[in-house]
């Protein structure tokens, strides 16, 4: 057994999210979304690398030696799945674990507003899942992967970096594919995953102007492609994409995404009320002809207002969102204020009050 394999145990039992080890610090647990440090002495550089050297093939050590890190899966030996990135700093080096969970939880279970179950009844078309790093996206992607294996028959094609969960052919055929191992780039991987008579496509990251380009294509072919962005609205998304491909591609991205975009799911995680967990907070743009219309008029500015009044098509803002859970005594308030936009619809809620703003009484006397 690796004995790196005693901290992961130990963070899983805990039930963390990411245990994190880097040289000159002890290791620290993401607990609920606040970092912790467990009992146990800082770590020393040829420590950790010893550690780190136990767990990586031939090619990986190679490849960090060459000055990369690396993003790769790791099975422990009791059988916890996580996600790895191996790094370097000043210091030393850092590994960041990420635990997988062994099932693929449900969009139920993961309590994701109706509108994203429905999203999966589609046929052709993309839909955009984002947020920060850290926000839940792969885990909402693999319930949407889930979903449609288990409710319909279709060949389904996921392209990650690295495999997170492991899907079991159920209703549908799964297939898998890991960057670096089975594909080259995604853009590769999208192209040669459209020769191989796909219906879904899952593009763990349109992460530059050729891997969108090909995720349109898919789209507009009549695949259903699933994809992420690390953006944190429903507007930044879109002038993502149109800002991502070249000048004279503009008004064909903008025809697009009017016409194939289906939706964009923003998400946030949130502390629950009792600070035992976090949930899932969701701002969703459904593609209706207005949204259609300011987009291609260059007014993405006004889709706001639409998610603000298109509940009965499944729309929400953020905020909207924040809110309702809120009052559904759903979520920390005071966590959710460090999420809002218009911050003061929130600040009744709060039950940290050095999380207000500072008046200046003189200033304010004055005026």
């Amino acid at each position: 057994m690796a004995r790196i394999d005693a901290f992961l145990k130990l963070g899983t039992q805990q039930g963390c999210s990411d245990v994190h080890l880097a040289v000159g610090v002890p290791p620290m647990l993401r607990m609920h979304g606040d970092l912790l440090p467990i009992k146990f002495r800082d770590l020393r550089a040829a420590e950790l690398e010893g550690y780190i050297a136990e767990i990586l093939t031939r090619s990986q050590a190679e490849h960090f030696a060459r000055g990369n890190d690396l993003d790769f899966s790791y099975v422990s030996a009791d059988g916890g799945r996580f996600r790895v990135n191996v790094y370097r700093k000043e210091t030393g080096i850092g590994a960041t674990f990420r635990a997988i969970p062994s099932e693929v939880p449900t969009l139920d279970k993961l309590g994701l507003p109706p509108i994203v179950t429905k999203l999966c009844d589609y046929h052709q078309g993309m839909i955009l899942v984002t947020g920060s790093t850290g926000t839940g996206k792969s885990t909402t992607l693999a319930a949407m992967i889930d979903h449609l294996n288990t409710t319909r028959r279709l060949n389904i094609i996921s392209l990650e970096d690295p495999i997170e969960f492991v899907h079991r052919s159920k209703n549908s055929q799964v297939i898998q594919r890991e960057l670096g191992t089975h594909i080259p780039s995604f853009a590769e991987g999208v192209r040669a995953a459209m020769r191989e008579d796909p219906d879904v496509i899952l593009v763990g990251e349109l992460r530059d102007g050729e891997t969108i380009r090909m995720a349109m294509t898919a789209a507009e072919t009549g695949h259903l492609v699933l994809g992420t962005l690390h953006t944190t609205s429903a507007v930044k998304t879109i002038d993502r994409i149109i800002d991502a491909l070249p000048v004279e591609e503009r008004e064909q991205t903008k025809s697009f995404l009017a016409q194939s975009l289906i939706a964009v799911v923003t998400q946030v995680l949130v502390k629950t009320a009792d600070g035992r967990g976090r949930k899932a907070i969701c701002e969703v743009m459904v593609m209706t002809k207005a949204i259609a219309k300011l987009i291609q008029s260059d007014q993405t500015h006004q889709i706001p207002s639409q998610l603000q009044t298109g509940r009965d098509v499944g729309m929400q803002l953020l905020d909207q969102a924040l809110l309702a859970a809120i009052q559904a005594r759903e979520i920390d308030p005071d966590d959710a204020y460090a999420y809002a936009t218009e911050k003061r619809l929130f600040q009744k809620y709060i039950t940290d009050t050095s999380m207000l703003p500072k008046v200046d009484l003189a200033s304010a006397a004055q005026s």
